[in-house]
């Protein structure tokens, strides 16, 4: 069974996202590299984040992401992000009304239904769980095998927790280290 990685960009204060949802510069490291980290086009980075970068996304069978991350990007128009397989959506809501059901989406009530329907869908692979209030859930939840956080030098000052609003302690392993430009790759194991 593949493990369970919560996963995001984060600036150096534990910000994913500002107030009103945008990530700010905590993106620009996709981007200002000149290595195509994908088919899009868009997407180009230095070698070592594409080394680091590629090697993780192409092991990612199945992305956690909540509701509100959901809507705020259209359900990425029915198509999971990053070349994933599939996207299991932690909602207490139906699916948006005139979603293809045919879309490899499945939207799931609970962390926990969530992690066992993906690990289902991912079998080896990894599952990944989006940053923020749900990955913090997962982790609280104590699912979550290792933490992976691209760190953007940019200080937000408020936003949108990386562990969202997790209140307990959770040791983690010392962490493998990757600088790459505008960015510093950290990932740690989750301490058992």
């Amino acid at each position: 069974m593949g493990k369970v990685v919560m996963y995001g960009s984060v600036s150096v204060d534990g910000f994913v996202a500002d107030e009103n949802d945008q990530p700010g510069p905590l993106f620009d490291w996709l981007t200002g590299g000149d290595i195509p980290l994908d088919d899009s086009g868009v997407l180009k980075v230095s070698q070592t984040s594409y080394d680091y970068t590629r090697a993780y996304w192409d092991r990612i069978g199945v992305t956690i992401a909540g509701r509100h991350v959901f809507d705020l990007t259209d359900g990425w128009d029915g198509k999971p992000p990053a070349g994933v397989d599939h996207v299991v959506v932690v909602t207490h809501r139906p699916a948006p009304e005139g979603w293809d059901p045919e879309a490899p989406f499945y939207f799931v009530d609970g962390v926990e239904a969530a992690v066992a329907k993906a690990r289902e869908l991912a079998g080896d692979r990894i599952v990944e769980v989006a940053a923020g209030d749900v990955g913090g859930q997962v982790l609280a939840a104590g699912l979550v095998d290792e933490v992976r956080m691209d760190v953007v030098p940019v200080v937000l000052g408020s936003g949108k927790r990386f562990f969202g609003s997790v209140d307990a302690q959770h040791l983690l392993e010392d962490p493998d280290v990757m600088p790459g430009n505008r960015v510093l790759h950290l990932s740690f194991r989750v301490r058992r």
